[in-house]
């Protein structure tokens, strides 16, 4: 029996968002660490209960993002995804956790300054929805 061997390709279509989410991870962990959420460690991760719930919205979030792989990060972005009070959480995260990203993981943070200069991308247009026919009695 011969041995066949299945070439390894990476998905050039999934490397941006994978990125992505591994950034808002590690600010996520960083945030939880920093502001002593020491408390009930119920996530896999190691994130206390509220910064699990962020992080588990985060990710879901960004699997529906209507743009793909061409998204710009969500500071940028014209489609606001995240609901108001989810989005002033990673706001506040992230204005936190930014800085110290350039120490602890500073690839991660260079690669995140330079995805947010990327030019934003339109938004797919929608077919045109015609109106219903009206019965007309004429």
């Amino acid at each position: 029996m011969t041995l066949q061997y299945i070439p390894y390709t990476r998905s050039k279509s999934s490397v941006r968002r994978t990125r992505e989410l591994e950034t808002v991870r590690v600010m996520v962990r960083l945030y939880c660490r920093g502001h002593g959420h020491h408390g009930a460690h119920d996530c896999s991760e190691g994130l206390c209960a509220d910064c699990g719930t962020l992080m588990e919205y985060a990710t879901r979030r960004l699997a529906r993002c209507v743009f793909g792989d061409a998204k710009p990060t969500c500071a940028n972005c014209v489609v606001h995804c995240y609901s108001a009070a989810m989005r002033e959480q990673v706001r506040m995260v992230m204005r936190w956790a930014g800085p110290r990203m350039l120490l602890r993981h500073p690839l991660l943070g260079i690669r995140h300054l330079f995805d947010g200069r990327r030019p934003v991308p339109v938004l797919p247009a929608q077919p045109a929805v015609k109106p219903a026919n009206v019965n007309n009695d004429s």
